[in-house]
């Protein structure tokens, strides 16, 4: 993330009790152009906010309705040093912790940082399920370089150059013109 995200007009759900550590928070969300809102039941699903600060100190698994990845970024306020609440936070997606009691200076910072990481969690999450598709495929290339070696009469090397300059100059992943090719939609290419 290279801009610092302006909140104004973001929607953040503080799932904590109230207290003096939100009452501080809320006023700072305010501040910062957030509309803040306070709850301490568990978040539904069907209407995630913008940002979620959750209280880790108190939280138990069904509090937040995700799993794996949070649908948003997350910031987790945290009071105590146990090593089950830290996981606890991290488990549920924390990308930044606000110590309690809370400073109004450190809601901003924490707050950039959370959607920071979320964005970043996204990019690589997004990578990953690329290459994977990308290793689900690879049998096709390999069948494809057979095939060119085999009707062409070349090496496994010149295959794969072959291949791989072709789908350049289409502009296409090398997986799928072999797929292509190996489903009879598209010619051998010729040999250069």
């Amino acid at each position: 993330m290279r801009d610092t995200p302006n909140f104004t007009g973001w929607r953040v759900t503080v799932v904590h009790r109230e207290d003096g550590n939100t009452e501080r928070l809320i006023r700072q969300l305010r501040l910062l152009g957030a509309n803040p809102t306070l709850q301490w039941e568990p978040l539904a699903a069907v209407t995630l906010p913008d940002l979620v600060i959750v209280d880790a100190d108190q939280g138990w698994n069904d509090l937040l309705p995700w799993r794996d990845e949070p649908a948003c970024p997350v910031v987790a306020l945290l009071g105590s040093e146990a090593p089950g609440r830290i996981a606890w936070a991290l488990e549920h997606g924390a990308g930044a912790l606000i110590a309690k009691p809370v400073a109004a200076s450190a809601v901003y910072p924490a707050l950039v940082m959370a959607v920071s990481i979320h964005q970043e969690r996204k990019a690589v999450a997004e990578h990953v399920k690329s290459l994977e598709e990308r290793v689900r495929l690879r049998p096709l290339v390999h069948a494809a370089i057979e095939r060119l070696m085999s009707v062409q009469g070349v090496s496994e090397e010149r295959a794969y150059a072959i291949l791989r300059d072709c789908a350049m100059r289409r502009r296409l992943p090398m997986e799928q013109l072999a797929a292509f090719i190996i489903g009879g939609a598209e010619p051998l290419p010729e040999a250069g």
